[in-house]
Order: C-alpha cells, then structure tokens, then sequence
C-alpha cells in the first residue's frame, strides 16, 4: 500500500528512525540504544531514504535529538499496537505540535514546489520530526492504522510498517517471520503422530 511516495517514504523512515534510536529486542536479543557516534551513524542510515543534499550530514547533537523524537513515535506506536488509538492520537498530536508541523510548500535541491511539514526556518531534529510525525498522522487518521504496530515474533519489539498489497505483514523483518514459522513447523510436528 503506497499512502503516496514521499509520505510513505517519510512514515518508513519514521519506523527506522524508531527501531534504530529506541532499546528494546530484535529477533530474540535484548537491543541497547547506540549512543555517540554508533548513534549518528543509525539515525543517519535511518533518514538516508528520504535526505537531501540541502540537509548536509547527520550531526551528534541532531541525532541525539532525534533519538529523543524517536522515544516519543515509538510510544505511538506502542498505543497504536495496543490497539488504543485515542492514546495514541493524543500522544501524537503532542508530537505534532511541540515540533511545530506545519504544512508548508517550498522547492529545493533543483526540485519544483513539493510539500514539507515544518516551518522553512525549523531546526533540523524539528523538521524532521514534524515530517515524520504528520506521516504517522496520516497512518493514524485513517484505514491503514491497521498496518503499524510491533513485531508479533516472540522478544521483537520492534516497528512495522505493512505496505504490501493484502495487509497481512505482522513482522519486522523476514528473519521474525522465517522464526515464527520455524517454530509453528516444528510444534506442529511435535504434536502430529507419527504413521
């Protein structure tokens, strides 16, 4: 499901963004949240997707910032996987409003007139979470809410965003999935007689 290019792109990065900055599990093992340069180094391969040359590198006071950002969408997420929405709303329009969204068109890098979701003189942690945060609202404002939440696979807590054609995606990753089948496969067998 395509929500349109750029705000789908934005919505991923934000799922990235959340899975890269945030503690937690991964595929069965505990996850820490990186911290100096290791941090820079996820938060930059997070936004890569959706950077442009005017944004210039990740720095280590804006990557911490976003980690920050990062915290506050995963607890979106959490509500949104807990299947409360109004908590999740709430949190969010906090979000939105404390990094200052607001719908903005503008035009840069040799590109034509495309729509932001900060102010043209936001911060750089600001703009990018009042972008990210406006695509999650985008999600959470409509049908595909459905389609975020945290990973079913037993300790993986981290964030999916399902955009195939049918809807069904519940992992973070294929290795969480190959890992729940594995299992059922093998419990299956376990209780199947054998003959």
């Amino acid at each position: 499901m395509d929500f349109d290019s750029h705000m789908s792109d934005v919505v991923r990065v934000a799922v990235a963004l959340v899975n890269a900055a945030t503690p937690g599990e991964r595929g069965g093992r505990p996850v820490e949240a990186p911290t100096g340069a290791a941090l820079t180094a996820a938060v930059a391969a997070a936004v890569a997707p959706v950077s442009r040359p005017s944004d210039g590198p990740m720095t280590d006071p804006v990557a911490a910032e976003l980690a920050g950002w990062a915290a506050r969408m995963r607890a979106v997420v959490q509500h949104v996987d807990a299947g409360d929405l109004d908590a999740a709303c709430a949190r969010l329009n906090e979000v939105l409003r404390d990094a200052e969204a607001v719908p903005t068109l503008t035009r840069h890098d040799g590109e034509g007139w495309h729509l932001h979701f900060h102010r043209p003189d936001a911060a750089t942690a600001a703009g990018w979470a009042a972008g990210m945060a406006t695509g999650l609202a985008i999600v959470l404002g409509g049908p595909a809410v459905e389609r975020l939440g945290l990973c079913r696979a037993p300790r993986c807590d981290r964030a999916y965003l399902d955009t195939s054609r049918n809807g069904t995606r519940r992992f973070c990753s294929t290795a969480c999935q190959n890992r729940v089948k594995a299992a059922a496969f093998r419990a299956r067998r376990e209780t199947t007689p054998a003959g």
